[in-house]
């Protein structure tokens, strides 16, 4: 979600770029974990996990240190954030690893300012974009085009590589619609609306779950050590750690230095990767990387 810079007093340097690696990194790794989590194990269940965990975990955090119980209008809606951005986007990017590499995934997920600019121009602001973020647009397309070419970028073009990449840019739709609904709905505060949509993303993917997918509420006893050494690593790294240090952010840094993780995090995940999952990184791949990030750069210039 786009972060408000509300506190002018300048924060701790150190405390600054441990923050912002913190995002960049574990943010970046999380698509080659989720990669790992659900390589043998259903990925809607191993999402629902993650998700619950977490949530329930920030939620009792919240609740310890006085934060009060949100109004049912407050729970609704940030239930309703939950269900676009954790149910819809987080499921739909577990699934869609199931089909693309981390890396051509992660480069995929960083379009979402994209979709949030023609959305916020057609939909919700009606505000026209800058001509920096049209030029922007059509870099971020044709990067996508050069992308899912399959000559070389490290994606065999199959039926199944073209649903994965359908599944993102459903992921990237539904947190565009609920990144631009936040700021239009009354939500509790920002640790316990986290909480809570974790909370309710997390029920619900498990709900979908158990109807589609082959599980029981015990599954988790047949998971292999990679798959759970994974789930650990997000609920802690990728959920707790990396949502506080950008909730951190967005209290204390410009919000044009910490959009900056959109066009940082798919470079960690390329790299991770190619370093760690085999994957192939290419001059062609990496081609439609720079592509793809120099459209992103240039739509959060814009946005300026």
């Amino acid at each position: 979600m786009n972060p408000v810079y509300v506190n002018k007093v300048q924060p701790p340097r150190l405390t600054l770029w441990m923050a912002l690696i913190s995002v960049y990194v574990l943010w970046g790794s999380t698509y080659l974990f989720v990669h790992f989590m659900t390589e043998k194990m259903p990925p809607l269940y191993m999402a629902s996990l993650r998700l619950s965990t977490a949530g329930l975990i920030l939620f009792l955090y919240a609740r310890l240190t006085g934060t009060p119980v949100p109004a049912p209008k407050q729970w609704l809606s940030a239930g309703i954030i939950g269900v676009l951005l954790l149910t819809i986007a987080n499921g739909s990017m577990s699934v869609a690893l199931q089909y693309v590499p981390s890396s051509i995934a992660a480069l995929l997920a960083a379009l979402v300012p994209l979709f949030i600019i023609l959305f916020n121009w057609v939909g919700f602001g009606h505000i026209r974009p800058t001509n920096l973020s049209l030029a922007g647009l059509v870099l971020g397309l044709m990067g996508v085009s050069l992308l899912v070419q399959p000559s070389g970028s490290g994606m065999v073009s199959t039926n199944n590589t073209w649903i994965g990449v359908a599944l993102i840019m459903v992921a990237n739709v539904s947190w565009a619609v609920g990144t631009l609904l936040s700021s239009r709905l009354t939500l509790p505060s920002q640790l316990i609306s986290s909480a809570i949509q974790m909370l309710v993303g997390g029920l619900v993917l498990f709900l979908l779950s158990m109807i589609t997918e082959n599980v029981t509420l015990t599954s988790i006893g047949h998971a292999p050590v990679k798959a759970i050494g994974s789930l650990v690593y997000l609920i802690i790294f990728g959920s707790i750690i990396g949502f506080s240090s950008f909730a951190w952010l967005a209290r204390n840094a410009p919000p044009q230095l910490v959009s900056t993780y959109a066009y940082v995090n798919p470079v960690v995940a390329m790299l991770l990767g190619w370093a760690f999952a085999g994957e192939t990184l290419n001059a062609y791949s990496i081609l439609a990387a720079l592509v793809i990030l120099s459209g992103v750069v240039l739509i959060t210039l814009g946005r300026k």
